[in-house]
């Protein structure tokens, strides 16, 4: 048997590898995955997670949740439990959860003692001034006039930012850096800001000045003992400042490094929690679990499988270079989990009733049927047939052309599917000319799984047992967008919402074995798209949600 062929490293891992090999941080591994509770995670979190999450599993290591709980104003309890949902959901665990607002004193004390240092000041200018005098990549900043005030003042006003007495938005706490270096991030950043306004989630009103990302991340990084502090490339200019602020506190070999890949970027969607949070707040879609957003929690709706994400995660993999993947490659790694998994059923979307005039009124017999052809251990089950059927309206045409292979009244011949050789004898139709019923006659010695039933046909089409099936809604999800990249268009990524995002047909005829489906179920609708059963689905009124079409109908559109 031959070997199987080892996975190249991508250029982090190649990173960790080299790391171990040369000691460093005596060769111990520690990352975390920091998500601001500000919104319900998205599929480029996972990729996040992934690779946070993936490391350390890898290569013996610790992985630890972190909340960057850090901006009281937009946080919330609901979003800390979804977000541990969703990573518990994609197969993940946490050594430890941790939060920055943990570390909300040590963060303080060290500012203090950077302001004891000379290195930080109180700023009483207006963001709008502070920003003004920050310069321009080729021009030199302006000093604050508050940047040189003593260092007793400056103590002083620190903690009257934090008893109540300053109003919000009137001073910052920041760092006395370089206001002529050419890194903008290092023209004397903000390291705290007051905010009065919202209580804090976890401290409540015990703070009133906050630390901003940029001090707080690496020094939290710093305090639980990180190693591999991964993020996204939009940070790369961020690494300078990440490294000065560990480098005024450090006081151990040890220390911890940031290492940035490429964010994913999704055709036919948006990636931005604050568009997200308009689409939720403004009603254009029916919450965070909408199956048509890009959450965690929407395509796990939508009937995504935790390793059909992680799956179209490692083959799109992690570079340094920014890139837009094709929204196919995520809807082809759901076809290709789901393929061997789900139990094919048949579904009428349109139906139509047929009756069979040489099949004896009142009779109906068992048919066997196999669950699914992709997996022999799926086994059979069993299905009625009788007389009186449901067949898609589609599968029939009266005046058919010479490719229409289906049902028509030419004396064509159809298999319905795991049963028996059907021909059309007539069609009825009603005063306004609607065909209401198609008659047929059957060949009793075409039963499928006889020897009869080797005989062979063009087409086979899809049908249920009226008295035994059930009906079901049916919610047909396609891309939230109309046009690849909403978020690089001048017009208002509202506007460019696709209208045919969600099509729901009542009214469905299903197999009765749908009757025990759960929510999350998965099933192939024969001719129809993989469908899994929706959270307000109940057995007296099935809901199904299309997860992907048996095929990329974009590519005919386009």
């Amino acid at each position: 048997m031959e070997d199987e062929v080892k996975k190249p490293l991508n250029f982090i891992e190649e990173i960790v590898e080299s790391n171990i090999r040369d000691g460093i941080n005596d060769g111990r591994i520690q990352t975390r995955f920091p998500p601001e509770p500000n919104g319900y995670l998205h599929i480029g979190h996972a990729k996040a997670i992934c690779m946070d999450f993936g490391i350390a599993q890898k290569y013996n290591g610790v992985c630890n949740l972190r909340f960057d709980d850090t901006n009281p104003t937009k946080e919330d309890v609901e979003y800390v439990d979804s977000i541990q949902e969703d990573i518990k959901w994609l197969g993940f665990q946490w050594a430890n959860v941790y939060y920055a607002s943990d570390y909300f004193q040590k963060l303080w004390d060290l500012a203090e003692n950077l302001i004891k240092q000379g290195k930080a000041y109180v700023d009483e200018q207006s963001a709008e001034e502070i920003a003004k005098q920050k310069g321009t990549p080729t021009e030199a900043g302006k000093e604050s006039p508050f940047r040189n005030r003593p260092i007793e003042e400056n103590i002083a006003l620190f903690h009257k930012m934090n008893s109540g007495e300053i109003a919000e938005g009137s001073m910052v706490l920041r760092a006395k850096i370089d206001m002529a270096s050419s890194n903008m991030h290092f023209r004397d950043p903000i390291m705290y800001r007051i905010i009065t306004s919202h209580p804090h989630h976890r401290t409540g009103t015990k703070w009133k000045a906050y630390p901003m990302y940029d001090y707080a991340h690496g020094q939290s990084d710093y305090f639980e003992g990180v190693t591999h502090s991964i993020c996204t490339l939009e940070f790369v200019v961020h690494r300078p400042l990440y490294d000065w602020f560990i480098d005024q506190f450090a006081n151990s070999a040890y220390r911890p490094h940031q290492y940035e890949f490429n964010r994913l970027n999704i055709t036919y969607t948006v990636m931005s929690k604050r568009k997200m949070l308009q689409l939720v707040q403004e009603g254009l879609v029916a919450g965070w679990d909408d199956p048509r957003m890009p959450t965690i929690c929407g395509l796990r709706r939508r009937g995504y499988t935790p390793e059909a994400i992680k799956n179209f995660i490692t083959k799109i993999g992690y570079t340094k270079y920014e890139g837009t993947i094709d929204i196919s490659m995520l809807e082809a790694a759901a076809r290709e989990d789901l393929k061997p998994r789900a139990t094919r059923v048949c579904a009428i979307f349109d139906p139509i009733k047929l009756i069979i005039t040489n099949y004896s009124e009142g009779k109906s017999e068992p048919l066997t049927t196999e669950n699914n052809p992709d997996d022999e251990n799926a086994g059979t089950r069993e299905i009625t047939f009788s007389r009186e059927l449901y067949i898609e309206r589609g599968d029939f045409m009266e005046d058919a052309p010479k490719d229409f292979y289906r049902l028509t009244p030419n004396g064509r011949e159809v298999r319905l599917k795991s049963a028996y050789i059907i021909q059309c004898t007539e069609c009825i139709k009603n005063e306004a000319g609607e065909i209401i019923e198609i008659h047929c006659t059957y060949d009793p010695t075409s039963k499928s799984g006889t020897e009869g039933g080797n005989r062979k046909v063009k087409s086979t089409i899809n049908w249920v047992e009226i008295d035994s099936c059930i009906s079901a809604e049916i919610r047909l999800y396609d891309r939230l967008f109309s046009i690849e990249d909403p978020s690089g268009s001048d017009e208002d990524f509202r506007n460019l919402l696709n209208k045919d995002s969600l099509r729901v047909i009542k009214n469905c005829k299903v197999e009765p074995y749908l009757k025990r489906a759960k929510v999350l179920d998965h099933f192939q609708f024969l001719k129809q798209g993989y469908f899994t059963v929706d959270k307000d689905s109940k057995p007296e009124s099935l809901i199904f949600n299309r997860t992907v079409s048996l095929k990329d109908n974009w590519a005919k559109k386009e």
